[in-house]
């Protein structure tokens, strides 16, 4: 069985609840105040370690009471904390989180995260049949650097690349799965995409980046669309009542990291991560919303005709 090794970014997540979203410019009244562990780093290692999947985070936290409280967090999660460094002189990773009816607005503070660097992702030895996966929370320069010691490993790189920037084309060329949704997928194609755009037209989009690598884009409740060699696989979503979208993403990354590391086929893994999203939506938080695989195997055992086969 491989392993997971993740290289990114551990945030506490303060989240404000209220009705609904302010204007530019306009105060309105909140509901609660709640404190979350997160960072897409840290989501993507719970997602993979909730699931019985080794894993093991690479990262830098502060010395302050957040980096304590999150380490102490990931320890209890399964998270392998070896390469997490604690960094003097800096504040832990903070994101300040709206949540109004389901849907959310973030700003993230990188704090530690923003010091991550390419001798951090040197340290962890990976191995053929291991998963590395990063984001866009820490430098590029450090991403790089762990997807080429993950592919001269023999190891399956993949890229989540949010928040949305843009990369250069070696980066990418070291990707063997870019997982994204459809607005990362717009800014980095320069198309202008639609939720209720067909599935068509993100194909189209999608293989402007395919270029020999597996693109999957995020739909939300519409599932996950895949495009593997230039075919495209659709895997429907499922209908459940969202509570909070903030760290699925995270959740469908981790989930199909976990699943490709012990050697399912990519259709089977799809649909595993999309089955784990689906969970984590109707829960509060992120990384504390991620599921276990006996409540991922509960969802799947109503899979529907169809559904996870391998392109």
């Amino acid at each position: 069985m491989g392993r997971v090794f993740v290289a990114g970014s551990i945030n506490m997540d303060v989240v404000a609840t209220a009705e609904r979203h302010p204007r530019i410019g306009e105060t309105v009244a909140g509901e609660a105040v709640l404190y979350f562990p997160g960072g897409k780093g840290a989501n993507q290692a719970v997602a993979s370690a909730k699931l019985g999947i080794p894993t093991t985070l690479i990262g830098r936290l502060g010395t302050d009471a957040f980096g304590k409280e999150l380490r102490t967090f990931l320890v209890a999660q399964g998270v392998d904390l070896a390469f997490v460094k604690d960094t003097d002189g800096t504040h832990s990773g903070t994101a300040i989180i709206t949540l109004a009816n389901a849907d959310n607005t973030i700003v993230v503070v990188p704090g530690a995260n923003g010091l991550v660097d390419a001798d951090d992702v040197a340290a962890p030895i990976l191995a053929r049949g291991d998963v590395a996966v990063s984001q866009f929370e820490i430098p590029l320069p450090a991403i790089a650097a762990f997807f080429r010691r993950a592919r001269a490993a023999g190891a399956t790189t993949i890229l989540n690349p949010a928040p949305a920037k843009k990369a250069d084309k070696a980066l990418l060329d070291l990707v063997d799965i870019l997982v994204l949704n459809e607005t990362e997928l717009g800014y980095l194609t320069g198309t202008e995409l639609r939720d209720g755009d067909t599935p068509e037209r993100f194909s189209e989009a999608a293989r402007t980046l395919g270029q020999g690598k597996i693109v999957c884009v995020t739909l939300g409740k519409r599932g996950v669309l895949a495009l593997v060699e230039d075919q495209p696989l659709l895997v429907p979503g499922r209908e459940v009542k969202a509570v909070d979208t903030t760290g699925a993403g995270d959740c469908f990354v981790g989930a199909l990291a976990s699943q490709l590391a012990i050697g399912k086929p990519l259709g089977d893994a799809l649909a595993y991560a999309n089955a784990a999203a689906s969970i984590c939506v109707q829960r509060m938080g992120a990384a504390p919303s991620m599921p276990t695989a006996q409540e991922v195997s509960a969802v799947l055992s109503t899979r529907r005709p169809g559904e996870g086969r391998d392109p």
